[in-house]
């Protein structure tokens, strides 16, 4: 094995070494496997770059290219061409994944989900840091200066984690490094020859040895003042893991204090797949209600109205002060049959997001700390640093049930109007894939409540569609088409492309994120899980106002209206529909220990609960992963050193 082999494994390991610093920040491992190998091709390519010759920064640069094409291939091949090329389509997704990922880092603690965002900064930190230590120590043969990317790799794992990086991820951070400079070392031994150190036997020694430093301790002073620095400074402007959908905390989006502010246009999605997926169903919140029927009890968190055609966010929107009395719905007519129900929610002492999870529509909120009212969707957001960490609150809200016969004879088109474009607009960017599936689906429906229910079934029982959690969520124009070609998805696709593909039919939609009712524990109360988080499409009925479909197949509960088994709604004549119905809530809450309709059919009506007793940072980094990983290390370091103590000792 030639010198510049064993200097250029020696800096893979190194490289490596330090990374495992990162993994306490996020909930899986894989992503160091993915720079481990995209990381070796890189090094293969600066080898074969050194071999032809090429000159040391057209060396680098090819090292650079193939980077690149290999972050492509990994995160964005379907819009590359063949599947690894950049086309603009591409950098744009790495881009989009780049900000999201920056965002992500804002908004969860440790450890993260692994989202496509924060692996893509994971693995390309690493790749950009393997390629900076491969520069150093193999192209330009100095090891040293290689120390200083290591370094900053291991500051931005201690700025992150809770605490910093622990010693076990130092020792393994500066053994990597001590590999590197042995095999530097060895090589330029392998060039000149053996040399010996130290005073002669006559006691003799060079000049510049006594009360000088040598050239190379000045450079190792340098390079140590500068490692201090960039130890002591990098940690401080480092960003903090903070608030999110389902952990954190953070400044909210209120605005600022007092009665006014705007709500921003943050979107709440990204932690929603790493929630389905999660091992262990935390609870996230719990709570009593005396409805008598609690699938319809949907805990909505904030409404995504505004669609670019890339994605869904809720618009940036003034907020209020929370009335005592909270306005009537919109487009909820009077003869409209509803229930006025009451319920008490406690959210867990780790849960920390910025909007208030509620039934909707709200009539009445008591909660405590500073919360701004935002009216258009009906949703409650914390001002400043208010969160939903530990919160007890009360919210009484309207179980509205319409008939099919109501809603055939309500008009949803005549509704967008008197309502803002955001909920009816339809971005031209939008494949016309959407629109062209959207009329074939409806074909021969008589009124937009049909074309409604159409479009639900076929998504959750005729069109053939899988749920699965682990589908890629995706962005760009092309994710809808990509999901109506495919057919496999969860909420996210499910919700977006019914929301889609009914603005294309001229019906006012928007998409709700929040949880399904979740399970009902034997004490009476309701337990909602990490797991029971959802999106939902929503679309408004003039006379009804908005209301919920479910095209997500074996999710959440399929609304009443929508069954064609149902009678319609007990309403003989569309013209004299029966009056509202205002039933006086029962004096205790209901206690229905059987399992949900929606658990049934996910085969999750085990006789264990979620562990509500969790603090914030219990989940703990996975000490057998690690264990194996640092195992697997030292075991590549065995291999690259083995040869050079072998030789030593054959020499001695």
């Amino acid at each position: 094995m030639s010198g510049r082999i064993g200097i250029a494994l020696a800096s893979w390991a190194a490289t490596l070494l330090a990374s495992a610093s990162l993994l306490p920040l996020v909930d899986r491992s894989v992503w160091l496997v993915q720079a481990a190998i995209l990381l070796g091709l890189t090094a293969g390519a600066g080898a074969a770059a050194r071999r032809v010759p090429l000159a040391r920064p057209l060396t680098a640069a090819a090292q650079l290219i193939t980077g690149v094409l290999l972050l492509t291939l990994l995160f964005a091949r379907e819009e590359a061409f063949l599947w690894f090329l950049p086309t603009p389509d591409a950098v744009r997704e790495l881009g989009t994944l780049i900000g999201n990922g920056v965002g992500d880092v804002g908004r969860f603690t440790s450890p993260a989900p692994l989202t496509d965002g924060i692996a893509l900064l994971l693995v390309g930190g690493v790749l950009l840091v393997g390629l900076l230590v491969d520069t150093f120590a193999v192209t330009y043969r100095v090891a040293a200066p290689a120390g200083l990317p290591l370094l900053a790799l291991y500051s931005v794992a201690a700025g992150l984690s809770d605490g910093g990086a622990g010693a076990l991820w130092f020792a393994l951070a500066g053994a990597g490094y001590l590999v590197l400079l042995l095999a530097e070392s060895r090589d330029r031994l392998a060039q000149w020859g053996r040399v010996f150190g130290g005073p002669s036997r006559g006691g003799f020694a060079p000049r510049e040895s006594v009360g000088t430093p040598t050239a190379p301790t000045r450079s190792g002073r340098r390079i140590g003042a500068v490692a201090l620095g960039l130890a002591l400074v990098v940690p401080l402007v480092l960003p903090s893991l903070g608030a999110g959908l389902l952990g954190g905390t953070g400044p909210g989006p209120g605005g600022g204090s007092g009665g006014g502010g705007t709500i921003s246009a943050v979107n709440p999605l990204v932690s929603l797949q790493n929630s389905l997926n999660q091992p262990e169903n935390r609870e996230v919140l719990k709570y009593r209600t005396n409805a008598a029927d609690t699938d319809d009890l949907y805990l909505r968190i904030v409404s995504l109205d505004e669609f670019d055609g890339t994605s869904w966010k809720p618009a940036s929107r003034n907020v209020s002060e929370v009335p005592e009395r909270l306005p009537p719905p919109p487009g909820l007519a009077a003869e409209v049959p509803f229930t006025e129900v009451s319920t008490n929610i406690s959210a867990a002492g780790w849960y920390a997001q910025d909007w208030l999870p509620m039934p909707y529509p709200a009539t009445r909120v008591e909660v405590p700390g500073d919360w701004r009212f935002e009216p258009v969707n009906r949703t409650l957001v914390g001002d400043g640093a208010q969160n939903t960490r530990g919160v007890q609150y009360s919210v009484d809200s309207l179980l509205v049930r319409p008939g099919a016969a109501q809603l055939s004879v309500a008009d949803s088109a005549a509704a967008a109007p008197t309502l803002p474009d955001e909920f009816s607009s339809v971005p031209n960017s939008l494949p016309a894939v959407v629109e062209r599936t959207a009329r074939q689906v409806t074909r021969g429906a008589d009124n937009d409540y049909e074309r409604a229910v159409r479009l639900q079934d076929w998504f959750a029982q005729e069109g053939g569609f899988v749920y699965d959690t682990q589908v890629r969520a995706g962005s760009g124009s092309e994710a809808i088409a990509r999901f109506l070609r495919d057919k496999e998805g969860f909420c996210i696709h499910f919700s977006f492309a019914m929301a889609s593909m009914a603005r294309t039919l001229g019906m006012p939609s928007r998409v709700a994120v929040g949880f399904t009712p979740g399970t009902a524990k034997s004490s009476g109360e309701m337990s909602v899980g990490l797991r029971d988080a959802h999106a939902w499409p929503e679309l408004f009925f003039e006379g009804i106002g908005w209301t919920r479909f479910e095209p997500t197949p074996n999710r959440g509960s399929v609304p009443e209206y929508t069954r064609p088994d149902v009678p319609d709604s007990e309403v003989d004549d569309p013209e004299q529909p029966e009056e509202s119905v205002s039933e006086a809530p029962s004096t205790r809450p209901s206690d229905n220990p059987d399992c949900p309709r929606a658990e049934r059919a996910l085969g999750e009506c085990g006789s264990e609960e979620p562990d509500a007793g969790a603090a914030a940072g219990s989940g703990g980094p996975p000490w057998g992963t690690l264990l194996g990983t640092a195992g697997a290390l030292l075991l590549l370091a065995a291999v690259v050193l083995g040869p050079l103590v072998w030789r030593r000792r054959v020499r001695g």
